[in-house]
């Protein structure tokens, strides 16, 4: 266990380094956000919805504050996948599915608090109905908090089952395009969940992508009940063990068959 803390701390000072990175994302999100939420406030001009334009704009904000938590992946180890230099990795005496998990939770992790706290703060600041409202209560905010952890914990194991399809075809662009495609539309970033139809919301809560950032925010904002929580907290917690317990198998029999190519 002290070679993977030791994995994820040193992995966190790597990613304090890109602090032109950090302020590039922080303006882009500002921008996209900013576009959103005028988007969302012409909707309701029209055709008010039952869900509350605070709510809405409360929602776009912590989606882009975190939008470097769903889609950040590890260069490094696609690189050493294409090149063959995974195979000094191997020799490490650690599991290489905890390695590589714990570096790409560290990734994800510290790039979403560079970026996020920044944005959080100004999105404050904003006028009501463009910003973003305080939390529903204390202890809905440590509930979202403890939703978002389990939800980085099921991130990271996806980005790991798409790992392991990439040892298989060298390629990540085609899984990785199609992981992208659902946890965007189905973690609420494209469209806050709140505002599919509700016989829709009842399937697609039960993906794995809204275990991402869609279940955290709805306990936030108070859309989801407190009395809730813990059907919710359990679901990500199942999902999460699934979704680890599938990438460890995954990796586990590449490295029984695993064909190196480089030079």
């Amino acid at each position: 266990m002290r070679a993977y803390l030791t994995v994820f701390r040193m992995r966190l000072r790597m990613e304090l380094q890109y602090r032109g990175a950090m302020i590039g994302g922080i303006l882009c999100q500002m921008f996209f956000g900013i576009v959103l939420v005028a988007l969302y406030r012409a909707l309701y001009a029209g055709h008010p919805q039952s869900v509350p334009i605070a709510h809405v704009t409360t929602y776009v904000w912590l989606q882009q504050a975190f939008f470097r938590m769903m889609l950040a992946t590890d260069p490094d180890l696609l690189d050493k996948i294409r090149t063959g230099d995974i195979s000094y990795d191997l020799c490490r005496p650690v599991d290489l599915y905890g390695f590589y998990y714990a570096r790409i939770g560290a990734q994800k992790l510290m790039g979403s608090l560079m970026r996020g706290i920044p944005m959080l703060v100004v999105a404050a600041l904003l006028p009501y109905g463009w910003g973003i409202l305080p939390p529903a209560s204390p202890a809905a905010l440590f509930a979202a908090l403890a939703a978002l952890l389990l939800g980085l914990l099921c991130m990271c194991a996806l980005e790991n089952i798409t790992m392991a399809f990439t040892m298989r075809t060298l390629d990540p662009r085609g899984i990785q395009s199609m992981l992208n495609l659902l946890m965007v539309t189905f973690s609420g970033n494209l469209l806050p969940l709140t505002l599919f139809p509700d016989s829709w919301q009842r399937v697609i809560r039960l993906l794995p992508y809204a275990q991402l950032l869609d279940a955290p925010i709805r306990l936030y904002t108070g859309d989801a009940p407190l009395s809730e929580a813990l059907w919710i907290l359990t679901a990500q917690g199942i999902w999460a063990t699934v979704l680890i317990l599938l990438g460890m198998a995954l990796w586990n029999a590449n490295r029984k068959r695993m064909i190196l190519q480089g030079g």
